[in-house]
């Protein structure tokens, strides 16, 4: 197959099984692709740019294309084409997440170490909402503040009264407070922080990508399903470390709990991120006869039996 003819756009692994999407995310959430320059990525989209004009530059392998995309994939956002900022790229989850998860879990015990973690997690969380939200859908800087402002406080609040709640609670017991602090407040931090989506609605398209209109109901089902992966993601780290385990290992060598917690997070990242991320295709769908009325029959007046799904981007 002549390059000129490659589809770059065409997904390397098959996007409706979990297996393939796992593959797809696993690739473009590496975490080394967030440590390389603007610079390289820059090329990454030129060469990307130019393969979807048909004019591939002699010499460029396969291989070479396929690598481009990962990095484009994994740096812009798949709405607008803009470079995404570092922080809330999904390839910075697992060193961003990692640190952040391990100090929520070393420091629980008291209501100032709760306050700051749950802080920094959820400004954290906000970055990443913001960044991979449904980009068609714009949002001002005083909404954005607004958004920030109540996802933080009400993941603070959560997070102290569990913390009051539980003060008395068995050891174990309270390990899981950070996880049940950091569960609610995705609950509310992603809306939020994505709620001119569920406001206007997102762009639907048919399946060659022609748009159809604006729904908030596939915004709410696109932002449902982000929720639900985000808190898989969180799971495995914050749940499955047992503390008894680490401090029988370690318990002469108090000043290692921290590093050997924030490792340990990390191990569980590597996968669960790719894992959460594939739980539900990117490019979301949905029957037109799940659509609001009036979407709904403008689409089935224009085009009739032809259109039965929308597709959308649910954003990550």
């Amino acid at each position: 197959m002549a390059l000129s003819s490659f589809d770059i756009d065409a997904p390397r692994w098959d996007q409706s099984t979990f297996m393939g999407r796992l593959k797809h995310f696993f690739n473009i959430t590496d975490w080394r692709t967030a440590i390389l320059p603007d610079s390289r990525l820059d090329e990454a989209k030129a060469l990307v740019e130019s393969c979807r004009a048909g004019s591939v530059p002699p010499g460029t392998t396969e291989e070479q294309l396929h690598y481009a995309k990962k990095l484009y994939d994994s740096a812009f956002h798949p709405d607008t084409g803009d470079r995404m900022n570092l922080i809330g790229r999904m390839s910075f989850q697992v060193p961003g997440g990692m640190a952040i998860t391990g100090f929520m879990l070393q420091f629980y015990r008291t209501v100032p170490a709760v306050v700051f973690w749950q802080w920094v997690n959820q400004s954290f969380n906000a970055l990443v909402n913001y960044t991979n939200r449904n980009a068609a859908s714009p949002i001002t800087p005083k909404q954005i503040g607004v958004a920030y402002i109540t996802a933080t406080s009400t993941a603070l609040a959560t997070a102290v009264g569990l913390n009051l709640y539980t003060k008395k609670a068995p050891p174990l017991v309270a390990r899981w407070v950070p996880f049940a602090a950091v569960a609610a407040a995705n609950c509310v931090n992603i809306p939020m922080m994505r709620q001119q989506e569920i406001l206007n609605g997102i762009a639907v398209t048919d399946e060659n990508g022609n748009k159809l209109g604006h729904s908030t109901k596939a915004a709410v089902k696109g932002i449902t399903q982000v929720v639900v992966s985000r808190i898989t993601m969180a799971a495995p780290g914050m749940m499955c470390i047992c503390p008894q385990a680490l401090f029988v290992f370690s318990q002469r060598i108090t000043y290692l709990h921290g590093p050997i917690q924030v490792m340990m997070v990390g191990a569980f990242l590597v996968f669960m991120v790719p894992a959460a991320c594939s739980l539900f295709p990117q490019r979301c769908s949905m029957a037109v006869s799940k659509l609001e009325p009036e979407l709904r029959d403008s689409i089935v007046s224009q085009y009739g039996d032809a259109v039965q799904r929308v597709y959308f981007n649910k954003g990550l």
